[in-house]
């Protein structure tokens, strides 16, 4: 073989190993909440290029049955994956706690998981309970149970499933008044317990994280650190990309798309959020 050609097969060979690189990220959520994950992921990998499918026709997932997350998730899984990801962020704390293993079972391609941040809770704050706000179904599930066994976390975490917040969330409803009332309701019992932390267990919770703190500081007269897994599932991300050699080398920023199940939610109201987030 001439260098001339030797030389082009190996451009060629460069050129297909970048366009395979620089396949999308996809991500998934019943809704908007998985907005704050992928804003975290573009924030550490702005060249990458991204799609999110948010299932808002079936929001919210945290109050349906497991069966029902199951195949809403595969549906999910199934159109991101045939718009050529090269990796899948299941980016709803519910889907994955049904899902994720199914998920990884069907598809070839990396399947990167969410987990509430109760152990770098515990491991940070020594005194007080750990709150834990999250869907009802997240708490309720199997794999949320075997990681507080896991964590011999049983007498410090206090969970509490919070059927509604997402549909605040979703309506945009989430200024304080809202909120604290709702918090109020579900978070009475606990007044005269000392907490130490909270963990958001939701990926829609952090659009209100703000409000959720200022609730908890002035309720239990703390200042209460806040944690999240989105930070966690995106520094996952990242690595698995590298090991296996997906990530994107180009250094000019990535795309990035928006979809709905609902056809009548504009990728412009995805993009708002997204560029309004900043948590």
């Amino acid at each position: 073989m001439s260098h001339h050609r030797q030389a082009l097969k190996q451009y060629e060979g460069i050129q297909a190993g970048e366009k395979m690189n620089c396949k999308p990220i996809g991500f998934f959520d019943s809704g908007v909440g998985g907005i704050s994950v992928l804003k975290t992921a573009y924030k550490l990998m702005p060249n990458e290029n991204y799609i999110y499918y948010g299932d808002n026709l079936n929001a919210p997932y945290g109050e349906k049955s497991e069966e029902q997350i199951k195949a809403l998730s595969l549906e999910a899984g199934a159109f991101l994956f045939s718009k050529g990801v090269k990796a899948i962020v299941i980016a709803c704390n519910t889907a994955t706690s049904t899902s994720v293993y199914m998920m990884r079972d069907k598809y070839s391609i990396p399947v990167i998981s969410m987990e509430p941040a109760v152990k770098p809770a515990l491991c940070a704050v020594k005194d007080g309970r750990i709150l834990v706000l999250a869907t009802p179904a997240t708490v309720s599930q199997e794999r949320y149970l075997s990681l507080l066994n896991k964590l011999k976390a049983g007498e410090r975490v206090v969970s509490v499933g919070c059927g509604g917040l997402v549909e605040l969330i979703e309506q945009g409803r989430i200024d304080e008044t809202n909120v604290h009332a709702y918090l109020d309701r579900k978070l009475g019992h606990l007044r005269g317990e000392r907490i130490g932390a909270v963990v958001l267990g939701c990926t829609h919770y952090a659009f209100a994280e703000k409000e959720i703190k200022s609730f908890i500081d002035k309720t239990y007269h703390t200042d209460c650190p806040v944690f999240d897994g989105r930070h966690g599932t995106v520094r996952q991300l990242k690595s698995v990309l590298l090991q296996n050699g997906l990530e994107c080398t180009r250094n000019s920023r990535g795309s990035v798309t928006f979809y709905s199940s609902d056809k009548s939610i504009s990728s412009q109201h995805f993009k708002q959020l997204f560029d309004g987030f900043n948590g």
